[in-house]
């Protein structure tokens, strides 16, 4: 229960810095903000600052893009169910040793032939393919979208307030 209680605890203050930051869709696709910088300094300045000011919706975008990146690829969605579940089963239904047939079944046995199957189910899969897609998607989508825009006005005074 403990485990349980740090989790809804994690996925609760998560919700509250990041997802809290979300700007509104008609800020973060403001078109008449959108322009190329004009050198490389100002392009990393506004990386800088649009990545914070941005964080919650860039978050999202990271979210959404690794859900299409598991949902398109069946092998590696059944790879991940199958060992989630397969924990989740085991925890839950096997906790004590089981007797079938003369031999004493332990959690121990069915983790391993968890492992034994899910494992190769797991590698076959690629999720290394599949990770360094999503690094890569997501930091084109976040780097170019961080680079073209514009940071507004309040931009200005955010120096004014890191030094107060």
């Amino acid at each position: 229960m403990d485990a349980v209680m740090r989790v809804t605890d994690t996925i609760k203050s998560f919700r509250e810095t990041r997802l809290s930051a979300i700007r509104s869709p008609t800020e973060f696709f403001d078109y008449h903000r959108f322009s190329r910088p004009g050198d490389f300094n100002q392009a990393t300045q506004r990386i800088t600052y649009n990545t914070r000011y941005f964080s919650g919706n860039y978050v999202l975008i990271i979210a959404l893009l690794a859900v299409y990146a598991i949902l398109s690829s069946p092998l590696l969605l059944i790879a991940l169910v199958f060992l989630v579940g397969g924990f989740a089963a085991i925890n839950r239904f096997a906790p004590e040793p089981v007797e079938m047939g003369g031999q004493v079944i332990t959690q121990k046995h069915l983790y391993i032939a968890l492992f034994v199957i899910g494992l190769p189910l797991l590698w076959l899969a690629s999720p290394v393919l599949t990770f360094f897609w999503l690094v890569g998607a997501s930091g084109v989508v976040i780097l170019g979208h961080a680079s073209l825009i514009e940071p507004g006005i309040e931009s200005e005074y955010a120096t004014v307030q890191d030094t107060v």
